[in-house]
């Protein structure tokens, strides 16, 4: 089964995304107009990419290139979300510690799979909002590693 282009580039990152605040005006026209072109779509007043482009004067390929790496500050700061996969021993109480230090870090936990335990091991998938947490994301993955009973915990997405 091949594996998605997104599920590639998020094995092979390994280092935090980096993000700058920028004045709106020395930004180039292209990325601006894509930002344009993103908000008549998000508000409803066109339908299509097409008509977006369209009604900014941008080409879509410009879009195309532009559109996932342009959002509104206010968007960015409510959706940062993670992906976390861990391996837990199969031990009462330890997914509850898990849960207990993220919201200890004020992380929101969004939703939780867990696997049937096999071998004393159980995976665990969790998605956690991380707006409000209090230390940077690596540094909860550490804290999640050192509990007892995690055996392995890794970022497998981000975004919103």
């Amino acid at each position: 089964m091949p594996e998605s282009k997104e599920f590639l580039q998020t094995i092979k990152h390994t280092g935090p995304e980096r993000y700058y605040l920028v004045r709106e005006d020395i930004l180039p026209e292209g990325v601006l107009k894509t930002a344009q072109a993103k908000e008549l779509l998000a508000r409803g007043e066109v339908k299509t990419i097409h008509e977006a482009v369209e009604q900014v004067g941008l080409s879509r390929s410009a879009f195309y290139k532009y559109k996932d790496g342009i959002h509104p500050l206010s968007k960015l700061e409510r959706e940062r979300i993670i992906t976390i996969s861990m391996d837990l021993e199969h031990r009462s109480g330890i997914l509850s510690r898990v849960l207990a230090l993220i919201a200890e870090l004020d992380g929101n936990v969004l939703t939780i799979h867990q696997t049937i335990p096999l071998q004393g091991m159980a995976n665990v998938v969790i998605s956690v909002e991380t707006t409000s947490l209090g230390e940077e994301i690596r540094q909860i993955l550490d804290r999640l590693q050192a509990q007892d009973g995690v055996k392995r915990a890794m970022i497998i997405g981000q975004g919103s």
